[in-house]
């Protein structure tokens, strides 16, 4: 054999070789990994949240108070005494006066079905008539500072009793001091 042989013969074969449809290449699907599943998530039940908060307390009434709307409380509210006190041969209230009468004021403007009377009083020492006349002056002097407060002037009448009627017997500066005062004096509408 010849060497031109063996070559065409090998170069044939590569040719039918290479003309020869070869098989489409098989494409290799590839998928995609699995996702792992979601964890599952249970949610607990709502836990019921109790209301720690005690409750308010009720007090019962202060036996020792006054029942609220009545004289006694009326005197209560106005500091133990509804009653203002003045200086010597004066008219004009002081702070004190001025405190006492916003807190009755307040106590009138609630319980309107009360009026009152306002009684001037003086101590025993100048005369009868000078007495009576100062003691008319301090009974204006409250009622007008109630009025000033919103008390309806309708509702406040004034009375002077001069020294005629003295809260303290003592004829010594504390005992006058106590006298020269200024009283308001309760009075159920339903009664005047």
């Amino acid at each position: 054999m010849t060497r031109k042989f063996i070559l065409a013969s090998f170069v044939g074969a590569s040719l039918m070789t290479a003309c020869a449809s070869q098989p489409d290449p098989v494409e290799e699907v590839v998928e995609a990994p699995i996702a792992a599943p979601e964890p599952v998530t249970q949610t607990p039940p709502p836990r019921v949240v109790q209301d720690t908060t005690p409750p308010p307390v009720v007090l019962p009434p202060d036996p020792n108070l006054p029942i609220p709307g009545t004289a006694d409380d009326f005197a209560y509210q106005s500091g133990g005494e509804p009653r203002v006190f003045f200086a010597y041969n004066r008219y004009e209230l002081t702070n004190e006066a001025r405190d006492v009468l916003r807190r009755q004021a307040n106590w009138l403007q609630i319980y309107s079905e009360y009026t009152a009377v306002i009684e001037g009083h003086a101590d025993e020492r100048g005369t009868r008539e000078y007495n009576l006349a100062l003691a008319e002056r301090r009974a204006d002097s409250v009622r007008a500072f109630l009025v000033s407060q919103g008390v309806t002037p309708n509702r406040l009448r004034t009375v002077s009793y001069g020294k005629e009627r003295p809260i303290d017997p003592r004829s010594n500066e504390e005992g006058w001091a106590r006298n020269r005062n200024g009283f308001t004096n309760l009075n159920s509408s339903s009664s005047s």
